[in-house]
């Protein structure tokens, strides 16, 4: 174990930052960007832990994460330890030690953080979970005898795979339907190799199926099969986490031109269909010289970034506010500025021009100044009269947020939805408006985070446990 040193000397340690690769080399490879922490590296940044009594960071998990006591465990040099402390409560270490936003949860609660930086939370979750898999060192954990319940998940991201890892662990049969060929839903559609490599999401996938998880790949339920379907096939509960894979355009003139994508379409064609790999897969994809990606979140982010790896000369992010309402995290912004990333802020498309053969070839956009808050508390963009211009672009990727995925809700009598086509479910518990059926994530939300949609499949997995089992789903899920 490493030696604990006193609490006002452990404050005076500088929080250890991950080495990146240079931008110059990793602008022309997909590879991971962070090379990680070493050894030596976390246990240093191990001993910045407080070890705080009432463990606030605790609380700002939505996985609720015992993170004292896996840091506790990297002090001990017990890293696969540290894992499963992990795992008690969160069956995607990997995954979320590399694309959660921890700076708004864990890591902004910290007790460091109110006079030092916090506690790299995120980063040595990434390390002890790559350690476990990388030494072979995975166990399985204890699995409660059958029950006899037999549990559909239908979607495989975040928060399916969280509602079936902890089902499959109190004893219940739990298969999860997933449309696309491969599991792990946005995680391996949505987010570049860059920044999750897909090894990480098939080995996370990989784990559950060894607890006896089912996956049942490409799998359309609402086509093959309906929610209603599934529960006359003898499943005793339904969870719905099909996510937000309908995008949103902008409506405006020349949006149909060739070369102007969604960025769902765009990254799914990069990441999961491997467009990037040119020499292994023949996957279409247009290699834009000059990228114009509107938005400035983090999907935003990856199709940039994307961009410039796949050959971009110019690449460009197009967005109405300024870099500070930029609801993208600040090490993805900072990524792509290192990585040459253009930034055209308070600026709007509002034209696509087309050439002699339909495709685009320039951009009108206006320039735009903040006016006053608007519902999210942002400062409204307001048009800027006169201040038109023209950006030459051969590529266009709308990256302005997503809606529901619609075909459940479609095909499933009964099942209440808001005007944005989210289905309605009650946050405390996911139960639906449908009697046995629960769901949550972005399906639920509207797009969000990761971690949030895994945060939902731990709610919806302790109600569908209580709803299984006969006993009361509301006082389960508060106590």
């Amino acid at each position: 174990m490493a030696e604990k040193l006193p609490a006002k000397e452990r404050m005076k340690i500088t929080r250890q930052e991950m080495s990146n690769q240079d931008p110059d080399e990793r602008k022309n490879n997909f590879d991971e960007v962070p090379f990680g922490f070493t050894e030596e590296t976390a246990l240093i940044e191990a001993q910045r832990c407080l070890e705080c009594p009432k463990a606030p960071c605790i609380k700002g998990c939505p996985v609720e994460v015992d993170i004292p006591g896996f840091i506790r465990l990297v002090l001990e040099k017990d890293f696969a330890g540290a894992a499963r402390k992990i795992k008690e409560t969160n069956a995607l270490p990997a995954v979320c030690g590399r694309v959660c936003p921890q700076e708004e949860q864990c890591e902004m609660v910290c007790v460091l953080s109110k006079k030092f930086k916090p506690v790299a939370v995120g980063h040595l979750e990434r390390f002890v979970a790559d350690y476990e898999r990388e030494n072979n060192l995975t166990e399985l954990p204890e699995i409660a005898p059958p029950t006899g319940r037999k549990v559909a998940v239908v979607g495989s991201g975040p928060a399916g795979l969280t509602v079936a890892g902890d089902l499959v662990k109190l004893g219940h049969k739990v298969t999860i339907f997933e449309a696309l060929h491969k599991p792990g839903g946005v995680l391996v559609y949505g987010i570049p190799e860059f920044r999750l490599p897909k090894k990480i999401v098939q080995a996370e996938c990989d784990f559950l199926a060894q607890m006896g998880v089912e996956f049942k790949n490409s799998t359309v339920v609402g086509k093959l099969d309906t929610i209603d379907e599934l529960l006359e096939m003898g499943y005793d509960s339904v969870f719905i986490g099909t996510g937000a894979g309908l995008p949103n355009f902008m409506g405006l003139e020349g949006e149909n031109l060739i070369g102007i994508y969604s960025a769902n379409e765009y990254l799914t064609r990069s990441n999961l269909m491997r467009a990037f790999d040119g020499d292994s897969y023949d996957t279409p994809i247009i290699h834009g010289k000059n990228v114009a990606v509107l938005g400035g979140g983090n999907t935003a982010m990856d199709a940039v970034r994307t961009a410039i790896r796949l050959g971009a000369e110019n690449a460009y992010i197009v967005y109405r506010r300024s870099e500070f309402e930029m609801p993208a995290r600040k090490e993805e912004i900072h990524h792509a500025m290192e990585e040459g990333v253009q930034f055209h802020l308070l600026t709007n498309p509002i034209k696509f021009i087309g050439d002699e053969n339909s495709k685009v070839k320039q951009m009108e956009c206006i320039k735009m100044e903040l006016g006053e808050p608007d519902d999210s508390g942002r400062r409204r963009p307001v048009p800027i009269a006169d201040s038109n211009f023209i950006l030459d672009i051969d590529l266009v990727v709308v990256a302005i947020g997503n809606s529901s995925n619609p075909l459940i809700p479609a095909t499933t009598p009964g099942l209440e939805c808001n005007r944005w086509g989210n289905i309605i479910a009650d946050e405390k518990t996911m139960l639906t408006s449908r009697k046995g059926v629960f769901a949550g994530g972005d399906i639920v939300t509207g797009g969000a985070t990761v971690i949030l949609a895994a945060g939902a499949g731990k709610v919806a997995a302790r109600a569908m446990h209580a709803y299984m089992m006969g006993k009361s789903v509301e006082e389960t899920a508060t106590t």
